[in-house]
This record gives C-alpha cells, structure tokens and sequence, in this order.
C-alpha cells in the first residue's frame, strides 16, 4: 500500500510539473515539506512528509566527506539547516541556497581563526563537469533539467537535512 502509494505522489509530481519551453517550471502537487541529503549515497530526496516525490543523484565538494568547517575546504555541510534563497541567474543555471553557516558554523571557524565559508547552494552543472565526480567547492550539482524541477518545487523556508 505505501509503496502504490508513494509510486502514485511521484508520478502526480511528475505530472504537475508542467513541460515549459524554457527554465521555469510550475509546480502544483504536493509541497515539498523537507530535502533530505545522504552525502555518502549521493542521493537528495523531496519529501512530502514521509513520502518521497523525487530522488536525486548529485555531485559534491572537492573534498566530500566530513562537516564543511571553513572557508575553502570543498567541504558540503553537515546538519539541519534550510531553503533560504532561490537564485534564477546563478552562474550553474538556477540555484537555491542552503543557510550555511549558522551561529554554531561561525563559531567553530572563528575558534579555528578561519571563516566559515558560505554560498552554499544547489544548483545545476555546466556540461564540462558532467562526467566529473565531486567537483564542486561544498555544493550540490544535479543535472540542469533536474534543477528545473527542483526550483519549482522547493520554496524558500524548507528545512534542509544533511547527512554524512
């Protein structure tokens, strides 16, 4: 039953995201309510409470394993955090950035004389990278027509789950 029932969300969420001619999708199934990111499978899931809409392969950081501590580390972040901005000119297509760092990032960098770093995003991979595992200097890379649907459908102020 969940299972029929998680295949029928995805496929009303691929239905909902209307096919447009250009970069801009619009989105009307359920609202992503959480993004969960499992750095080590290189999987991001947009959930609707407990229920996945759609899973994503990506690409990370430089340097992917362990919490981004500083500026420069090709580090991803570790942690809860979430959605604050959506970039529609970004430089990797479209874009929307992840609150890093927090009070507690700032602190840490601060103890260890460094900055923290910041302009996390998720975002798209220009066509050079796109055989290029773990290219990035802490973001997510997802293919440019995935970040079409994920910038519909997540909205600034979504909770944001990374984990190793």
């Amino acid at each position: 039953m969940m299972m029929n029932r998680r295949m029928f969300t995805s496929a009303a969420a691929l239905f909902a995201l209307t096919a447009c001619s250009n970069k801009f999708r619009v989105y009307t199934g359920p609202p992503v309510t959480s993004v969960v990111v499992q750095k080590s499978r290189r999987q991001m899931f947009l959930m609707n409470g407990n229920d996945v809409l759609e899973a994503y392969d990506f690409e990370l950081g430089f340097t992917p394993e362990g919490h981004k501590q500083t500026e420069g580390d090709g580090k991803t972040p570790e942690g809860a955090y979430f959605i604050d901005r959506k970039n529609p000119n970004s430089s990797f297509y479209l874009s929307i950035g992840i609150s890093y760092p927090n009070a507690a990032d700032r602190a840490r960098a601060r103890e260890l004389g460094r900055r923290p770093g910041g302009d996390i995003f998720i975002h798209g991979t220009p066509r050079e990278k796109r055989s290029t595992a773990d290219w990035t200097a802490g973001c997510i890379a997802v293919r440019d027509r995935e970040m079409e649907d994920i910038y519909a459908m997540v909205n600034v102020g979504t909770p944001i789950f990374l984990n190793s």
